[in-house]
C-alpha cells in the first residue's frame, strides 16, 4: 500500500505535497504561510492552501530551525554559523554570519524575536535590529522560551535556566539545575517549566516556588519537549515510547506517563491545536502516528489512533489549525494531511 491510499485507509487525505532540494530540518506555520528550513541552509516559505513554495534567504553555514512571526509577515532562521531575518511583504532579507552557533529564534510577538547567538540570547526586531542582549551563560544557549506574554524570557545553559526582563542583561530568576539542556518547555499557564537533558532526565520547575523535580530513568537524552493548548500535559521522547505526563492539579510528582508505542526512536512531535488532547509524532522509519494521547490510566501503553508510513525520517511535524498537520521527511518532502474535523481521528 503505497502513502496515498494510505492515508484514504485511515480517513486522512494528502492536501498537497512539495519537493524541496535540501533535507528540511524545521517547520514552523503562521496567518497561513509555512516555513521550511533545509539542513544546508535553505529557507522556504510556501502557501498553506496550495504548498507553493518560494526560497527566501539563504543561512552560511546550514539552518538548524526556523520561526515565521504570528502574523506570518517575518521569517527567522538559524544554524550552526549565524542567523537570518527575511519579510515577505518588501522581500528584505538579513543573513548574519557570527561564527556562533545559533540553536533556535522565538517570536514574543510580531516586532520582537529571541535569537540564540553562542552563549547570549538576542533580542531582534522583526527588521533585525538589537534591541537587547542577555549576558553570556556558562556554555552555548540550546533554547528559549518567552513567558507572561512576552515580557520575560527563558534561557537555557549548561547548569541553569535563566529568566530575564526585558532589556536586562542580568536574570531576574535562575533555575538551577547542573548538566547539559537540549530543550525547554514553558506550560502556556506560565506555571512549569521544563528541560530535557543530555543526562537522560526530565527537570522541572514551579515558576511560583522554585519547587523542582527529575524525571530520570530515561534510555537516552531527552532533546523533545511539547506542551498541550492547555498545559496539563507533556510530551517527551528519550525512549522508544513517546511519554506522556500530567501536570494538572499539582503536577507530576508521585506519578507515572502513559506511554506511546510505535516508533523505534522519535524523531518529532506537536500537539493538536484546540484541544482534545491528539498528539502527532513521528520516527526515523518514516512511520507518522496520531494518538489520543491521555486516554487510559497512568503506565499505560497505548496504541496509535491512526499511522501514516512514510518513505524517510520524519524530520519535523507542525499543525496549521487542527485539521492540516505538515510533515517533513528526511528525503526533502513535505507534505500537507488534512485529516477529519473537530474531535475525530
Amino acid at each position: 500500500m503505497d502513502t496515498t491510499e494510505a492515508a484514504v485507509h485511515t480517513g486522512v487525505s494528502i492536501a498537497w505535497e512539495t519537493a524541496v532540494d535540501d533535507a528540511p530540518v524545521a517547520l514552523s506555520t503562521a496567518a497561513g504561510q509555512l516555513a521550511v528550513a533545509g539542513a544546508e541552509g535553505r529557507v522556504w516559505t510556501l502557501d498553506l492552501a496550495t504548498g507553493t513554495a518560494t526560497a527566501v534567504l539563504e543561512l552560511p553555514g546550514g539552518a538548524l530551525h526556523v520561526a515565521l512571526s504570528p502574523d506570518g509577515r517575518h521569517v527567522a532562521a538559524t544554524g550552526p554559523t549565524g542567523y537570518g531575518l527575511h519579510d515577505r511583504e518588501t522581500g528584505r532579507t538579513v543573513a548574519i554570519e557570527t561564527g556562533r552557533w545559533s540553536a533556535t529564534a522565538r517570536w514574543a510577538d510580531v516586532q520582537r524575536v529571541a535569537v540564540a547567538s553562542g552563549k547570549t540570547a538576542l533580542v531582534l526586531d522583526a527588521e533585525g535590529k538589537q534591541l537587547w542582549a542577555t549576558e553570556p551563560a556558562a556554555s552555548t544557549v540550546t533554547d528559549l522560551a518567552w513567558l507572561r506574554q512576552g515580557r520575560r524570557l527563558a534561557v537555557a545553559a549548561y547548569g541553569a535556566v535563566r529568566c530575564h526582563e526585558r532589556h536586562q542583561k542580568r536574570p531576574v530568576e535562575t533555575y538551577p539545575y547542573i548538566g547539559s539542556h537540549l530543550a525547554l518547555a514553558v506550560a502556556p499557564t506560565g506555571r512549569w517549566i521544563c528541560s530535557g537533558n543530555q543526562d537522560a532526565s526530565i527537570h522541572i520547575w514551579r515558576t511560583r516556588d522554585g519547587s523542582e523535580l527529575t524525571m530520570s530513568g530515561y534510555p537516552e537524552k531527552v532533546s523533545r519537549l511539547a506542551f498541550d493548548d492547555t498545559g496539563f500535559w507533556l510530551a517527551a521522547d528519550g525512549a522508544p515510547d513517546v511519554t506522556v505526563w500530567d501536570f494538572s492539579g499539582k503536577g507530576p510528582a508521585g506519578t507515572a506517563p502513559r506511554s506511546l508505542r510505535e516508533h523505534e526512536t522519535v524523531t518529532a512531535l506537536a500537539w493538536r491545536p484546540g484541544g482534545g488532547c491528539h498528539l502527532a509524532s513521528g520516527g526515523d522509519d518514516g512511520t507518522l502516528a496520531l494518538w489520543h494521547a491521555t486516554s487510559g490510566r497512568p503506565q499505560a501503553r497505548l496504541r496509535p489512533a491512526r499511522t501514516l508510513e512514510g518513505e524517510s525520517a520524519v524530520q519535523a511535524l507542525a499543525w496549521a489549525g487542527s485539521e492540516l498537520l505538515i510533515a517533513a521527511y528526511h528525503g526533502g518532502t513535505v507534505r500537507a494531511l488534512r485529516l477529519p474535523p473537530g474531535a475525530a481521528l
